[in-house]
């Protein structure tokens, strides 16, 4: 006799409240959990957690989850209001998968970055998967189980704490500094952190301050409202980049939408005409030419002269162009970026895209030569523009070696594409970047002619140590 399934307590938390409707979901479509197994090819038993409550799903299970029960994106709206911090009285008195509150309003304050709170063993923590496609995703298991032993291959991951907000403290005076001053220093905080170890640990932090600044407007008027509203866009359109990286760009579009609707009334053009750049950049990495091309180009007809916007959006819309299939127009555009870039006299005090310099648009140059087939141009640029690098641009330099590795793969240079891939993965597994985990996925493909090759197969054996694979 099958056991009968334990009974949801979905008014505990908003995390049990999510695993119930997701358990009512699926008995609704009929399916047990080994049915939905072999849909969704995640462990039944991690499913079985989620559903009770007792451990945080990763937004790619979520996301599995509800394309298999057909929610129609009515779970992954539940569980991003979840992670926003939406309380358990809101989710009874309104579905959120039927609503959509502003999660600018949620009960958070503003504080300092806070550390990591203590977490139980039985949380999820997120560790890089391999599925059965060949894809890497990133997917929550527990804590207990990790450090037991499951994740003790994934390189440089372990001792990584665990990405989670902390629970609402007092609110606290600041000496010597106003709120905005407060808020703009923790943001430049995050940012740092960031090019250093990565977005998954960042991301409760960022939407902790979009939601204080939310409860700061309400007590503002005027003049410091709008600042308020600015600087939360700017946490907006940090927290879409925050989940770019971490590869879960259906979110990283909301956050970064939330951005342009908010960017309008904050009275500040450049402001909206770097997020529309933002805009063009995202749907460069979802493959979506079309949008990448047009929304740069309504950003390069708003870019106000005197400022690097310009050539950021032109920058991105070559890219467009590369992914049409466009050479001719793509590398015309990144001509124009670069005559953009050095033909008018910076305003200093325009700082939106002020990390734009010919390296970046070499290797942006470079990644467009190598979806056009022109690996041996692709792989000589990436080399050029990571010789330029700061010092602290440590993901970024993780991605370009992997996407110069890839086109050393399509040249046919094995060892030294295996040899490269070596140096992303080491700073893939301590940042935990999505973006550069993904781009090794596909050299892991190209490389598989060459397996035979010691090189090669030192990349791929310590590729499959550093990631879980599926259940």
């Amino acid at each position: 006799m099958s056991q009968r399934p334990k009974e949801l307590t979905p008014h505990a938390s908003p995390q049990h409240y999510s695993g119930a409707e997701m358990r009512e979901w699926r008995n609704l479509r009929g399916l047990s959990l080994n049915k939905l197994r072999e849909l969704i090819r995640f462990d039944p038993s991690y499913v079985a957690r989620v559903e009770r409550g007792e451990q945080a799903p990763s937004p790619d299970l979520v996301k599995a989850y509800d394309n298999a029960v057909g929610a129609n994106g009515a779970l992954v709206r539940l569980h991003a209001e979840v992670v926003n911090g939406v309380g358990v009285d809101a989710l009874s008195s309104g579905h959120v998968a039927r609503s959509e509150p502003d999660v600018a309003k949620g009960l958070s304050h503003v504080a300092d970055v806070p550390g990591g709170q203590a977490v139980s063993e039985e949380e999820g923590i997120y560790v890089p998967c391999r599925t059965s496609d060949g894809r890497i995703i990133f997917v929550s298991v527990p804590r207990r189980a990790f450090l037991g032993g499951l994740g003790a291959a994934a390189v440089g991951i372990a001792g990584a704490p665990a990405a989670q907000a902390s629970p609402p403290r007092p609110r606290v005076a600041v000496p010597d500094r106003s709120p905005l001053e407060h808020l703009e220093a923790v943001r430049r905080v995050l940012v740092d952190s960031d090019n250093l170890f990565g977005p998954h640990q960042l991301i409760p932090k960022a939407q902790e301050q979009i939601n204080a600044i939310g409860v700061l407007r309400e007590g503002a008027r005027g003049l410091d409202r709008r600042r308020l509203l600015r600087v939360q866009t700017r946490f907006a359109e940090l927290c879409g980049w925050f989940h770019q990286d971490a590869g879960d760009l259906r979110a990283a579009q909301y956050w970064t939408d939330r951005a342009l609707q908010w960017s309008h009334g904050a009275g500040d053009p450049d402001l909206t005409v770097y997020v529309l750049a933002r805009k063009s950049q995202l749907a460069g990495d979802m493959r979506d030419p079309i949008d990448a091309v047009d929304v740069a180009e309504a950003a390069l007809e708003m870019a106000r002269p005197g400022t690097r916007l310009a050539a950021v959006a032109a920058t991105y819309a070559a890219h467009g162009y590369a992914l049409q299939g466009e050479p001719v127009a793509a590398l015309r555009a990144y001509d124009h970026a670069r005559e953009l870039l050095h033909g008018q006299q910076v305003d200093p005090a325009a700082t939106w895209g002020g990390w734009m310099n010919d390296a970046y648009i070499d290797v942006q140059r470079a990644r467009s030569l190598s979806g056009l087939g022109d690996h041996r141009a692709a792989a000589e640029g990436f080399r050029t523009a990571i010789a330029s690098l700061p010092a602290g641009y440590h993901r970024d330099r993780g991605v370009y070696l992997a996407r110069e590795a890839s086109a050393y793969a399509g040249s046919g240079e094995a060892e030294q594409a295996a040899a490269t891939g070596l140096e992303a993965l080491a700073i893939g597994a301590s940042t935990g970047s999505a973006r550069i985990l993904a781009e090794l996925a596909r050299l892991d493909t190209d490389l598989q002619r060459w397996r035979t090759v010691p090189a090669v197969r030192d990349f791929q054996d310590s590729l499959k140590a550093s990631v879980l694979h599926e259940a």
